[in-house]
């Protein structure tokens, strides 16, 4: 039989009601702030305090934190285990793979979540694990392995392998982990409190690379803690853990999520089957005929003892992946258009970003990382190697400064003049590098670089809000929830931020070729031919809510 509204008589309280009822259970202050949002209505998020937003912006200074020591030791890590140079770019590939096929499927899990902590919390937390570990096994990996394995060639090809697994984790976690924190950020915020938590997100992530560069360009060896410990990596990895530590432990506790819950099991079924991110109708009915979906109608379960779970398990295997599909492909095109810049934009900064210090120690000082250890050439290289670590630095502490140049900025010029600004310095900066490879144009241009770090965190997500703003404005004035049938933010984050491990798969196959070929020069060049090509694709193709 059809289930309509008069149908449920025996059915639980309006979720105002259920609300009410959870609400009597905590203090006032909790109560305000975790009113749960049922997937019949939603709870508008209040005004957050500016100390919660930089509480909640702390993940992103301790993840930039840590990849600023990957930047600047992950070369020379791989390169001191011995790590043949036809696996090099294999260790770039594997995990922007991985978080290419996976992150949308934790998108679209987050956005069902319905754990009493939040949607996006337990996934940021688990990410953050695998990120210690990964740091764990690539900056210490040669000391554990040493420490098991006496044989020098087993130990030798040991230690590669932990460290290549430590690096892929590492890669894996850090870039899946920024999908999770801005859909929190956009669960938990009223539209203003997203633009400014967007912006405090880039001033924190300029700032943890700054620190995180300035960490690694200092000499250890000569302190305290260098004599203690093994190695300078492990100095390295006991500031990096306990800055991320600290900042992820504040970034959980910063604004307490709303749950998402559903007002029964079978509802919740029902929902997921029937409701999941509709542009399109999607229609099932399974073998024996027990359930029948629509998105117009909603078909009773079969009674206990005949085919619900025969049913429900069926049905779940062949929708998982079907919606998934289904949510992707029916994107609207300004969203797919977004995503194919934030693509061309990740991979001009990339190419540059993964070569800058060789490209310091080989191009600008004519060094060599081939030469013996104890010669002129490889120590030339070590000195471009840390000058470029200083080069890294600027580039994080001018994005910190453009973050807050964006919001004064942002009123008089728009989110499209700011983001065809960054990608053009960008791209007239990296030329300019190429062109005239000299120390000190090429470390004053480097503050190009924070402005395009700034503008991809930053105005890409500013527009996922806008889209989402117009769509629920949309939705009210024809007199529909705001919150009924909307697809998740959790899905559109994700999919953006799949750009990143897209740009890092392309970058892995094509450009260690050409460097193996032309040298370290081609990265720059690169950079600046596709920077400015995102500059014509943001001007003309992206579109920007009026």
């Amino acid at each position: 039989m059809t289930l309509t509204e008069e149908s449920f008589q025996g059915a639980p309280p309006p979720p105002s009601e259920v609300a009410k009822a959870d609400m009597d259970h905590t203090g006032e202050k909790e109560d305000a702030l975790l009113q749960p949002v049922t997937r019949t209505g939603a709870v508008a998020p209040g005004k957050q305090a500016v100390g919660r937003l930089v509480m909640h912006s702390m993940a992103m200074f301790g993840r930039e934190f840590c990849y600023a020591v990957e930047a600047a030791f992950v070369t020379p890590v791989l390169l001191s285990v011995g790590l043949p140079k036809n696996l090099y770019s294999l260790v770039w590939l594997i995990s922007p793979v991985l978080g290419f096929v996976l992150q949308p499927v934790v998108g679209s899990a987050s956005d069902h979540c319905t754990c009493s902590w939040g949607r996006r919390r337990p996934y940021i937390l688990g990410l953050g694990i695998v990120m210690l570990l990964g740091m764990t096994l690539y900056l210490n990996g040669d000391e554990m392995i040493s420490a098991f394995i006496g044989e020098r060639d087993k130990r030798r090809t040991w230690a590669i392998v932990v460290t290549m697994l430590g690096v892929v984790l590492f890669d894996f976690a850090a870039d899946f982990i920024d999908g999770p924190i801005k859909a929190y950020l956009f669960d938990v915020c009223s539209h203003e409190d997203k633009e400014k938590g967007l912006h405090y997100h880039a001033l924190f992530t300029g700032l943890g690379g700054a620190l995180g560069y300035l960490t690694g360009a200092m000499d250890w060896g000569q302190t305290a803690l260098g004599y203690s410990l093994a190695s300078e990596f492990q100095v390295i990895f006991f500031f990096a853990a306990l800055v991320f530590l600290i900042c992820l432990t504040i970034h959980l506790r910063s604004i307490p999520e709303v749950p998402l819950r559903y007002e029964n099991e079978e509802t919740k079924f029902l929902l997921e089957v029937t409701e999941s991110y509709k542009y399109s109708s999607i229609e099932e009915e399974n073998k024996n005929g027990c359930l029948k979906s629509t998105s117009t109608e909603i078909k009773a379960a079969p009674k206990p003892g005949k085919c619900a779970v025969t049913s429900r398990t069926e049905v779940q295997r062949r929708m998982t992946l079907k919606s998934l599909l289904n949510t992707l492909s029916s994107m609207p095109s300004h969203y797919r258009y977004l995503c194919v810049s934030h693509l061309l934009g990740w991979m001009a900064f990339l190419s540059n970003m993964l070569f800058f210090t060789d490209f310091m120690g080989q191009v600008v000082y004519k060094g060599s990382p081939y030469a013996p250890h104890n010669s002129t050439l490889y120590l030339t290289y070590k000195t471009g190697v840390e000058m470029g670590c200083w080069g890294l630095c600027i580039n994080a502490i001018s994005s910190s400064v453009y973050s807050y140049l964006q919001k004064i900025l942002l009123p008089y010029i728009g989110l499209k003049g700011l983001y065809f600004i960054g990608y053009l310095l960008f791209g007239l900066g990296t030329g300019l590098i190429g062109l005239f490879p000299n120390v000190y144009s090429t470390l004053a241009l480097c503050s190009f670089f924070g402005i395009m770090s700034s503008t991809l965190y930053t105005v890409p997500f500013h527009l996922i809000a806008e889209y989402h703003k117009e769509e629920e404005s949309l939705k009210l004035q024809g007199g529909e929830q705001a919150g009924e049938h909307e697809r998740g933010k959790g899905i559109d984050c994700a999919a953006l931020t799949c750009m990143v491990q897209l740009a890092q798969i392309i970058l892995g196959v094509g450009l260690g070729l050409l460097v193996s070929v032309a040298g370290s020069a081609v990265t720059v060049i690169s950079a600046s031919m596709v920077a400015l090509v995102g500059c014509c694709f943001v001007a003309f193709c992206v579109r920007y809510v009026k």
